[in-house]
């Protein structure tokens, strides 16, 4: 059973030190950060959204 274990992790190993292409750190921030500005434009239109809906609906309930 120990045997297969080693086997295991000497093939993961392996894998992972020969035959993963790993992505370069300048390009990993550069994604990074491209993904952290879209989220935060994301989650304004959605707040802007939601001022204007919430304030629509508050004029509507106010009119009766």
């Amino acid at each position: 059973m120990f045997k297969k274990l080693k086997d295991l992790i000497k093939e993961s190993y392996n894998e992972m030190v020969n035959h993963v292409t790993w992505t370069p750190f300048a390009e990993l921030q550069k994604s990074s950060i491209m993904v952290l500005i879209a989220s935060l434009i994301f989650a304004l239109v959605i707040y802007v959204m939601d001022l204007g809906v919430g304030n629509a609906l508050e004029l509507f309930y106010s009119i009766k």
